[in-house]
């Protein structure tokens, strides 16, 4: 596999997504970028708020229609904003460096479209897996909770990308996480990018 490989990671809510993208970090042997990536715009944006309280936020979309950020003064650029903008410059700039990345979410995929050698993918499951891991791995969350949560991440994606966050005609390759265990469907994807390299 090429050393600039840079793999994106978007998921359903509960589909083990995140133990996915830290599978493929620890094989590839590069670092693996989460809310590490809305830590670092705070940082830079120099927010002064408990960091917990700026991820929490991080996937604020205004109330009203788009129309009313786009006639607003540059100074006047709504704090939610700022913080995207930031962290598409963040992502953007580790990409470049050439060394090689795998994100999670805070729409990578999109921000990354077109580079060379950035591979997209989506996670999904059944609810009945979703449910079950809920269980798990999430404090014994609901059904309900998940998708509560994944409303508000599908949202923040559709606002700021204009896409449909989990259209399959955004991603290189979909995978269902109820038809094979997490492991191997890392190796799918480590498989995909080696073939696609190979071309």
């Amino acid at each position: 596999m090429k050393s600039n490989t840079v793999i994106t990671i978007s998921r359903q809510f509960g589909s083990g997504g995140r133990q996915i993208s830290r599978i493929l970090a620890e094989t590839m042997g590069v670092k693996r970028y989460d809310q590490t990536v809305v830590t670092m715009a705070a940082k830079s944006l120099g927010a002064g708020d408990r960091i917990e309280d700026v991820i929490s936020r991080s996937y604020e979309v205004p109330k009203a229609s788009l129309g009313a950020i786009s006639t607003a003064s540059f100074d006047r650029v709504p704090a939610y904003r700022q913080l995207y903008t930031e962290q598409s410059k963040i992502i953007r700039a580790i990409a470049a460096e050439g060394k090689g990345a795998v994100f999670l979410g805070r729409c990578a995929d999109v921000i990354l479209a077109g580079q060379p050698e950035v591979y997209s993918f989506f996670i999904c499951a059944d609810d009945t897996f979703r449910a079950k891991r809920a269980q798990t791995h999430y404090g014994g969350m609901s059904l309900d909770q998940l998708n509560e949560i994944e409303k508000q991440r599908k949202d923040y994606y559709d606002f700021y990308t204009g896409k449909t966050w989990d259209d399959p005609l955004n991603f290189h390759l979909t995978i269902n996480t109820s038809r094979v265990p997490l492991e191997k469907a890392a190796d799918l994807i480590l498989s995909y990018v080696e073939f696609c390299q190979a071309e």
